[in-house]
């Protein structure tokens, strides 16, 4: 026997116990204010920052130049479609309406995608004595900022107002 979940119309109670309600225009301010959004160009500096890091500790660690060059290029790999993918979604056309930011984000994640291994195809002509390992620890760490990030939420003002 195969159980059937009831619609919200057949629940007991009445129908203006919906389980979610709307909220007023002062209520959505408020939430914004409590909960603001990661600029991704914070986010970016972040994984610029990271990937320099990793590039200088990698050539540091190592003593060897190209290691250093190759988690560099790894972090760039990260850093420049990041980049093209935030602009694309900051861009006019990608907030007309909810329709048109859905596509806008899966055009530019495609694009970052697209340019991301076409980056890493070119890896080996780029950079003399490429060091593929070193290359992906740029990569991952650098990628891994996007987490820094969402523990790293600012705050928003807690101060209340006097009506």
């Amino acid at each position: 026997m195969m159980k059937t979940i009831p619609a919200l119309t057949e629940l007991p109670g009445s129908q203006d116990e919906l389980p979610y309600r709307s909220l007023t225009a002062e209520e959505a301010r408020r939430v914004r204010e409590e909960n603001p959004s990661v600029s991704p160009w914070w986010v970016i500096a972040g994984q610029v920052a990271v990937g320099l890091g990793v590039a200088l500790a990698a050539w540091g660690l190592t003593g060897r130049q190209n290691v250093g060059w190759s988690a560099g290029y790894g972090a760039l790999a990260v850093v420049i479609p990041a980049a093209v993918f935030a602009r694309g979604l900051t861009g006019r056309f990608s907030s007309l309406n909810a329709g048109t930011a859905a596509f806008g984000f899966m055009l530019w994640e495609m694009v970052k995608i697209a340019l991301t291994v076409a980056m890493l195809v070119v890896a080996p002509r780029w950079v003399s004595e490429l060091s593929w390992p070193a290359l992906l620890v740029g990569l991952v760490l650098t990628m891994k900022v996007y987490w820094i990030a969402l523990a790293y939420v600012p705050k928003g003002s807690r101060r209340t107002r006097a009506n």
